[in-house]
């Protein structure tokens, strides 16, 4: 972002008594997505247009937090009752949820079925929405009948890519939960690959622990990838569905 010169002055602090509206999250534009210097009549990105183009083309994604988790939180069950540990190295990225998607890290949540990996990814979703950060949740088989509708219906390809690498945070539920074929193998690599490229944070539940296993269900370039961009959070227990039918 070009900075302006000092003695410039945002055109929507100017037309509100040197107060810029809250439609930008930091304050700073009008809501336009631009800064103006009057004097030259000269344009400039705000600091928060990467943000207002992220979420545009994050429209026809699916940002919608599903029924079961919208009241979801970390002051009650079935939160509270997962390993207090888990839940806190969870709740320190949610605190730093800005810091955390502008450095394109990610979380990586993973264990037995039922133990409350998808509750937790929830509510980094959820707080990514908060702070008015573009968000896309799906889960993995979701997300290749999508993949499979542009095929069928020949839509672009590369335009749905493109918008799954342009979201703030991706967040995939069951990754290596689909059978793998050589197009499962393909298609994940690449939206990983993408976000990983673009330095675009991901969370992600997996249901395998050992790491050997999971390269042979979702191939190591893969796994490789998903290591180095997300924090890792290991999950154990038995599978709480089977006690509250909510985990």
């Amino acid at each position: 972002m070009s900075a302006l010169p000092s003695d410039a002055q945002p055109q929507g602090a100017a037309a509100n008594g040197g107060r810029a509206t809250r439609d930008c999250p930091f304050g700073l534009c009008d809501g336009s997505g631009f800064l103006y210097d009057l004097e030259t009549n000269t344009a400039y990105d705000c600091r928060c247009r990467p943000q207002r183009v992220a979420l545009a083309k994050a429209r026809s994604l699916s940002a919608v937090i599903p029924r079961r988790y919208r009241d979801v939180s970390f002051d009650r069950p079935p939160v509270t009752e997962i390993d207090r540990q888990v839940v806190a190295a969870v709740r320190r990225f949610t605190d730093r949820i800005d810091e955390k998607l502008d450095a394109g890290r990610g979380l990586w949540l993973m264990g037995p079925v039922g133990t409350g990996k998808t509750t937790l990814a929830m509510l980094v979703a959820k707080s990514a929405l908060a702070a008015g950060r573009s968000v896309a949740i799906y889960s993995l088989p979701r997300l290749l009948n999508e993949i499979r509708d542009t095929h069928r219906a020949e839509r672009s390809h590369v335009d749905l890519l493109d918008r799954l690498t342009a979201v703030d945070l991706l967040h995939v539920d069951d990754v290596g939960a689909e059978r793998t074929t050589d197009w499962v193998l393909e298609e994940l690599y690449s939206i990983v690959n993408a976000r990983y490229e673009d330095q675009r944070s991901m969370v992600i539940t997996t249901n395998i622990l050992d790491r050997e296993a999971l390269c042979e269900q979702i191939s190591e370039r893969t796994v490789s990838r998903l290591t180095e961009m997300c924090d890792e959070v290991p999950l154990i227990g038995h599978d709480r569905r089977m006690d509250l039918g909510t985990a």
